[in-house]
């Protein structure tokens, strides 16, 4: 039995609970994390020494970080398919996985943060502000990909997208101007009919 520890309003929980919607996987969650403690005990930081979550356990199997999770299940139960075969349309993917978890993210997380998990008398709007404007520019760069491929690597949904559909979700939520980027419009509203984005993703954010 394939076993997950996070909570769902996680971004790093949800990218791992959509792709295992996608691969029609059954599992178990475990609430962990926040509210839910479990990350500090030592049966827990055994598994994932960092006391984050997600991690999962599958077949005996312990793994740890959101992007290499999706990969490994993608792999394992989706090659071919949401794994792409092609190595050029894999790697292509991978990409946008990296680039999610270290360009886009990193910036917009200071509007995350500080919109929903910050109380208003302690905001900071500059910073907030500047990072929604930063965060702008850098999706710039997906809407010139989402303007010649339907998802972010080919004609079908990968790997790629999963982590970067997670993260446009919020973005869109918190601010992002939907209308400057049609493309990528387009793409999340095509995301958005899909069971597993539905269910995992789009969440109140909390």
């Amino acid at each position: 039995m394939l076993r997950i520890w996070g909570r769902t309003n996680s971004i790093n929980v949800q990218k791992v609970l959509w792709c295992c919607e996608e691969l029609s996987l059954t599992y178990e969650r475990i609430d962990a994390g926040m509210q839910f403690g479990v990350v500090d005990t030592p049966e827990y930081r055994a598994k994932n020494p960092n006391a984050l979550v997600p991690t999962i356990e599958d077949d005996g199997f312990v793994l740890w970080e959101s992007n290499a999770i999706v990969r490994y299940l993608a792999q394992r139960y989706g090659a071919g398919t949401l794994c792409p075969a092609d190595l050029k349309t894999r790697f292509s993917s991978e990409k946008w996985m990296d680039w999610q978890a270290t360009t886009l993210w990193p910036v917009f997380r200071t509007v995350f943060m500080g919109l929903v998990r910050t109380p208003p008398e302690k905001r900071d709007s500059i910073a907030i502000s500047a990072a929604l404007s930063q965060s702008a520019g850098l999706i710039k760069v997906l809407e010139g990909q989402l303007s010649k491929t339907r998802f972010v690597a080919e004609g079908n949904l990968t790997i790629g997208d999963i982590p970067v559909g997670a993260a446009i979700h919020r973005c869109f939520a918190l601010g992002i101007e939907r209308k400057d980027f049609p493309a990528v419009s387009r793409w999340y509203d095509e995301l958005t009919q899909r069971q597993g984005f539905q269910a995992n993703v789009m969440l109140p954010l909390s």
